[in-house]
């Protein structure tokens, strides 16, 4: 790994395991192909790779990632973020474009559908070795167990035949909170907004959506939602990415790997053996929020 700058040696606590699996897990790559090659180039052929959501868009080469991710076959674990949802959305007819997007590369492509058939089998959690892997965070209600449960739920429904229509209602903010009483579009909604979208939260556990600053900035009466009290998760390690401007960031049995490589920053993956982090810098790509 001579060639990526090593950031950090912390990392979460994992439970004690018997064997030593060799994993890597990669912040927001969002259609920075480049990069990722470089990325990739270093990583073991045997270890495995965990991608940790928004795969794509903002970035220059959509294709050129999903394409390096898809020729890991059995090596990869992807879960999904909020832009490989609303390329979904986008690519039904759903939901309009970003001001910007650059998921033309995607949407005019003859194997478009083939691409979306491929994105929609994924989960939005991934447990395997002691470590759950999300995408931006977990309601502070739900357990190890429910977190796996609600996130087959949304897979389901995802993958299913008839995704098409439940996408009509799975977009919007509401409800912002969680009840076990949910149930439908509601529920689906919640769930999926918690998984892809969560960075702060009240005390109480409703979601808010519009701060997307640094922590230092975190409005009063808002938290982190790792911060949050009575957090059911609370022992349990979780990596996540979305939230660039967090960064890398250890914090309460948690890693943050969204490090804005899109933005011109870096992208960061996370080696579990021992928990270093290694970054290289990307080109700016994106521009706009």
């Amino acid at each position: 790994m001579q060639h990526i700058h090593d950031r950090s040696r912390s990392k979460p606590n994992p439970s004690q395991n018997q064997t030593k699996p060799d994993f890597y897990v990669i912040g927001d790559v969002q259609g920075c192909a480049e990069p990722l090659a470089r990325l990739l180039a270093q990583i073991p052929a045997h270890a495995d790779v965990w991608f940790c959501g928004d795969l794509i868009n903002r970035g220059p080469d959509n294709l050129g990632v999903l394409r390096q991710v898809q020729a890991l076959g059995s090596r990869a674990r992807v879960i999904l973020g909020n832009h490989d949802i609303h390329l979904l959305g986008v690519a039904a007819g759903v939901r309009a474009p970003g001001r910007s997007d650059t998921l033309d590369d995607i949407l005019l492509s003859p194997d478009c559908e083939g691409w979306l058939n491929w994105l929609r089998q994924w989960p939005l959690a991934h447990f395997e070795h002691g470590i759950l892997m999300v995408h931006a965070g977990v309601m502070p209600q739900w357990s190890l167990r429910q977190v796996l449960q609600h996130s087959h739920e949304a897979r389901t429904i995802l993958a299913g035949d008839d995704y098409i229509e439940h996408l009509k209602t799975l977009f919007g903010s509401s409800p912002n909170y969680w009840k076990n009483s949910l149930r439908g579009a509601e529920r689906t909604r919640a769930i999926i907004n918690a998984f892809t979208r969560m960075r702060v939260c009240a005390p109480d556990g409703a979601m808010d959506f519009q701060f997307k600053g640094e922590i230092g900035d975190v409005p009063d009466g808002l938290l982190p939602w790792f911060r949050l009290p009575q957090r059911k998760t609370a022992d349990q390690a979780i990596v996540f990415g979305h939230w660039s401007a967090l960064g890398l960031h250890c914090e309460n049995n948690t890693i943050c790997l969204d490090t804005g490589c899109v933005w011109g920053d870096q992208l960061t993956l996370w080696r579990w053996d021992d928990g270093a982090t290694f970054s290289l810098g990307c080109p700016i790509y994106a521009k706009g929020d």
